[in-house]
């Protein structure tokens, strides 16, 4: 099995990406294993008491990746420079993000959404918008759970298993996802929270 062989759902690595991998590894099971500790890593700076930075800033959400794949990639933290399967075009990500930073804004400001729903719409966009070489589902899940948990709710389940790997948990996120895509949010939103 290729260390890069992407699956349904994965984002594939352009070949400069792919020379950005700090650690040598052999295999896909062992760089998945390096990116888990590394996301772990990031979990306890995301939810440390002390660390009151805006999740709904962007230079948050590069730090937040950052901190997620520091040690596994040499991008980690920066945008993407080329084009992917999915996500706007490139060079529009900063404007994208802006546009979701915004809106995202106005809805916590005025009310519009449950913070259960706030958090899933910006998880959706931050998806759709894809800002990283990879990462992106992983990146956006913890957004999506650093802003409950700081509105006093748990972090969602994210149907409580690994939606990293292939199987009927990662089918349902990205149906989920699809409906997202054609305006239903309501199969995202149980599924966050299944």
């Amino acid at each position: 099995m290729s260390l890069f062989a992407g699956g349904k759902g994965n984002t594939p690595l352009s070949p400069e990406e792919e020379d950005d991998l700090i650690p040598a590894l052999a295999t896909k099971q062992e760089l998945n294993e390096w990116e888990r500790q590394n996301i772990l890593a990031a979990n306890q700076w995301a939810f440390a008491p002390r660390n009151r930075r805006d999740p709904l800033d962007e230079t948050y959400l590069r730090i937040l990746h950052r901190h997620m794949f520091d040690a596994t990639w040499k991008w980690a933290g920066k945008y993407r420079t080329t084009e992917k399967n999915i996500g706007v075009p490139f060079y529009r990500i900063r404007e994208e993000l802006a546009i979701l930073l915004a809106d995202a804004n106005f809805w916590r400001e005025h009310g519009t959404y449950a913070l259960d729903e706030l958090a899933v719409r910006l998880h959706h966009r931050l998806v759709w918008i894809h800002p990283f070489a990879n990462g992106n589902g992983r990146h956006a899940r913890l957004i999506a759970d650093v802003i409950a948990s700081r509105g006093g709710r748990p972090v969602f389940s994210w149907g409580s298993a690994e939606i990293a790997s292939t199987g009927q948990v990662r089918r349902r996120y990205i149906e989920a996802l699809q409906s997202a895509d054609k305006g239903n949010i309501q199969p995202l939103l149980q599924f966050a929270r299944s």
